[in-house]
This record gives C-alpha cells, sequence and structure tokens, in this order.
C-alpha cells in the first residue's frame, strides 16, 4: 500500500490542477509560504500543549521566539541558521503532549530546512498575508468542551494531510532538489496527521467519525473555492 492511499481516502478531494500549476510558476512565493506554514504549525501544537495540558509555557515560547523573530523580521535567517535553538527537555509527558512536542520539533526543523534552500536560492524571507483556509476551518469547530478540543485535533489532521497531499502533488513538476526535499517531508506529515486523528479519538468518548466527515467538507470546500491569492493551502486563483 502506497503511503499516499490513506491520505487520499481521508481527504475529500485532490487538489484542483489550477492551484498545482499556479503554485508551479511562483516556487518563490510557495517557499516563502511553507516556511510560514511550517511555523504554523509549530505554534498550532503549542498552543494545543498551553490550553490541555501543564507544561512549562516558558520553555516553549522561549523555543519558538527566534523562528517568531524570523518570521516578523526581528532576526536575519542566517543568524537562526547559524545558531540553532536548542530543543527543551520536558519531564513526565502526556500522550498529547508527547506526540505534538515531536511535531514541533519537526516543524521547526522543516522550517530551517526552507530556509536554507531560500538562502540558497537567493529567496528574501517577506511578509505574506494568510490564506482563509486555517481560519475557515477553525470556524467549522464547536466552542464548548470537550467538542473544541476534538474538533481542533481534527483540523490539525486535516492540515497535515492536506500538506502531504500538495508535496506529493508538487513533486514532479518542480526541480530535482525541491522534489527531494518534498519527498523527504511526505513520512512525517503523514504521520502527524495520523497522530492529530489518534489525539482526537481519544478524547471523545463516542465515535468521531462523523465530526471527521463533516470537517472534511469543509476542507474540501476551502480547497476548491478561488482565492483572490496563492497560498499553500489556498483554493485555485481567482479568475483575473
Amino acid at each position: 500500500m502506497s503511503l499516499l492511499d490513506p491520505i487520499h481516502r481521508f481527504l475529500h478531494c485532490a487538489t484542483p490542477q489550477a492551484w498545482l500549476d499556479a503554485a508551479v510558476a511562483q516556487p518563490q512565493l510557495l517557499l516563502i509560504d511553507h516556511c510560514n506554514c511550517e511555523l504554523k504549525a509549530a505554534q498550532t501544537a503549542v498552543r494545543l500543549m498551553r490550553r490541555y495540558d501543564a507544561v512549562p509555557e516558558a520553555a516553549l515560547m522561549a523555543w519558538l521566539a527566534p523562528y517568531e523573530a524570523v518570521a516578523f523580521g526581528r532576526l536575519a535567517p542566517e543568524a537562526l541558521l547559524a545558531q540553532r535553538p536548542a530543543t527543551p527537555v520536558l519531564s513526565d509527558k502526556s500522550e498529547m503532549v508527547e506526540k505534538l512536542f515531536l511535531l514541533v520539533r519537526e516543524e521547526l526543523h522543516h522550517f530551517e530546512q526552507v530556509l536554507e534552500i531560500m538562502q540558497r536560492r537567493g529567496v528574501a524571507y517577506g511578509a505574506v498575508s494568510a490564506s482563509r483556509y486555517a481560519n475557515g476551518l477553525l470556524a467549522s469547530a464547536r466552542r464548548t468542551e470537550p467538542g473544541a478540543r476534538v474538533d481542533r485535533l481534527i483540523i490539525g489532521a486535516y492540515i497535515e494531510a492536506r500538506s502531504c497531499e500538495r508535496f506529493a502533488a508538487l513533486i514532479p513538476h518542480v526541480d530535482e532538489e525541491l522534489g527531494r526535499f518534498y519527498r523527504s517531508l511526505l513520512r512525517s506529515e503523514a504521520r502527524h496527521y495520523q497522530d492529530y486523528l489518534a489525539l482526537a479519538q481519544g478524547f471523545s468518548d463516542t465515535d468521531i467519525g462523523e465530526r471527521v466527515a463533516q470537517i472534511g467538507a469543509v476542507e474540501a470546500d476551502l480547497i476548491r473555492m478561488p482565492d483572490p491569492q496563492l497560498r499553500f493551502h489556498s483554493g485555485p486563483p481567482q479568475a483575473a
């Protein structure tokens, strides 16, 4: 069975060809937003740990701070790459913290890898606006517990699964270096989506299949709907 078979069964639609065509035509923009996405994924996992578990917040925030400084233009990318932050040590981690801590570590490593590629290609890290994708998914989440936590974990699963699907879709259309890099990300992204789903089911007293399907329909609508700008998780570009 292919690594991507479960991903394709999980997602309710494939990436539209129009998005793929636009993404291949704007590789620099895609690299910048990819960097942003890796940081946002790490920030999301840290927020979940802070909200739902007793973790040393100061250590986690200090870990993220240099990466956020790069994203906001307060630290040069080469300074981060020259002195990469040490991973904090957390003891007595719950299952959720164990999985999310590993996810944060991997997402921040991917952030560094994208920065290295950008440095080699002379691509400056600049600010780009977010797409409506993540906020559109969060708008579908329940507001009261325990449903809110379950839904946020399901949403995390969809974001990771979509990332995996898009990396795989891009591989045949990009240069050799990017193709190797995207291929190297597939296994971790696939595991992240499975971890999020397992955590969501673990925090629910009932089967989450119905909520997974409902949120998946929202995700597919966001992916199919035209967007005014290209982003890694946007829909196809709007017609001019």
